[in-house]
């Protein structure tokens, strides 16, 4: 897709407004759990500082919904964010008044001001314009670096682009570009691999991918349902049996599209939902009415291993059983693990991201090897779905 970069922006003494994702976890202690968000923005931040910008930042945190909770305040992170940046971070607990613009005018080129949680603000959520425009007065230009807030028709996500000269921070455009790559414009043939609990979340995913690609591979709990809609008894199973039609019509689409559908051909079953739980290898048709299916087998894995050797792109979304309990975890760990080894020989282009998927990979070692992960969470599936994301219009041509 096209969309204004920062190399295309003039930056020089001009104060960019820079939405990024500060949104992190924290230990009970109020300490940062884990600080890739912020590592996330580093890139961008330097960039405007090499360009002579004046930065100031802007995040959500929490849910304050509209109002100021001293627990939610971003204060917390100026000097983790300054010892990542090796250079000052100053911190406004005001957003619209003239603290604000105070603390703004006081920037020197190259000066990072941290601002309070925009969702301590009554019209962020709601994108108020009269709130987009009196916070667009504080900056020249908008830089949007927070893929994973695209999705949300904010102020600070979309709503300054009404009012500003609005780009794509680095983060923001490795994220579009990778993502184009997989899907808009791909190597075929072009293979996904979607998982997890429940078609119902998928629906739109599923449907929206058929048309997109030559191989689909239907994992988890979701594959029962298919399976279910086959005529199959799955037992136990976690199935939703009121989709089947629905199932159904996306396994008519793909064959409208001439894409190819995987489901499992044979299964792990148990008849208890716990780690090492005594199971068996059997056919989906031989599971017994007590018996449950957490996770893919061996000729399934050996299947999918098969169609990422004729594919050149792969989409992953969601793991193929019951990862978290080991030993249901080996479909997808042996299956992420190939698709690791055949991007590492240059074979594959392989993109991921949603849900349980970063969880996943991590879990089997691979996450290094993919050719991108993004951690957007709810924006990549809404991408992955075909949806407008009105962060991402807010910088498009």
């Amino acid at each position: 897709m096209k969309f204004r970069r920062l190399e295309n922006a003039s930056l020089d003494n001009k104060t960019a407004l820079v939405r990024v994702d500060f949104n992190v976890p924290v230990t009970e202690g109020g300490g940062i759990a884990d600080d890739t968000r912020l590592r996330a923005a580093v890139p961008t931040i330097q960039a405007l500082q090499e360009a002579g910008a004046k930065i100031v930042l802007l995040s959500h945190f929490g849910r304050p919904k509209g109002r100021i909770d001293p627990s939610l305040s971003l204060g917390f992170l100026t000097d983790p964010l300054a010892a990542l940046l090796g250079s000052p971070v100053t911190f406004c607990e005001d957003l619209t008044g003239q603290a604000a613009r105070d603390a703004v005018k006081a920037l020197n080129s190259g000066d990072v001001l941290l601002m309070e949680n925009t969702r301590f603000l009554p019209g962020e959520t709601a994108n108020d314009p009269k709130l987009s425009a009196q916070v667009a007065t504080l900056g020249d230009v908008f830089i949007q670096d927070a893929f994973s807030a695209a999705h949300r028709a904010h102020m600070s996500s979309a709503g300054l682009a009404d009012y500003l000269p609005a780009y794509a921070g680095l983060a923001m455009e490795r994220e579009l570009d990778h993502l184009s790559q997989a899907l808009d414009h791909p190597k075929p043939p072009v293979m996904a691999v979607v998982g997890g609990a429940k078609v119902s979340t998928k629906i739109d995913l599923l449907q929206n991918l058929v048309s997109k690609l030559d191989i689909l591979v239907i994992g988890g709990g979701m594959a029962n349902t298919f399976l279910a809609a086959k005529g199959v008894n799955v037992g136990a199973s976690l199935c939703e049996h009121d989709l089947a039609d629905t199932a159904r019509q996306i396994m008519a689409a793909a064959s409208n599209a001439s894409c190819e559908i995987m489901l499992p051909v044979d299964v792990v079953v148990a008849k208890e939902f716990k780690a090492y739980a005594a199971s068996r290898v059997c056919a989906p048709q031989d599971v017994a009415s007590d018996e449950m299916i957490l996770d893919a087998g061996p000729e399934t894995v050996n299947a999918i291993a098969d169609a990422m050797d004729r594919a050149k792109t792969l989409i992953w979304n969601g793991p193929l059983g019951a990862f978290e309990l080991e030993p249901f975890d080996t479909a997808t760990v042996e299956a992420a693990q190939y698709a690791a080894k055949r991007t590492r020989d240059g074979k594959l282009i392989s993109v991921a991201g949603g849900g349980d998927t970063v969880s996943a990979l991590n879990h089997a070692g691979v996450a290094d090897d993919f050719t991108f992960i993004s951690t957007a969470g709810g924006a990549f599936l809404e991408w992955m779905e075909g949806k407008a994301l009105p962060g991402v219009t807010a910088i498009s041509n």
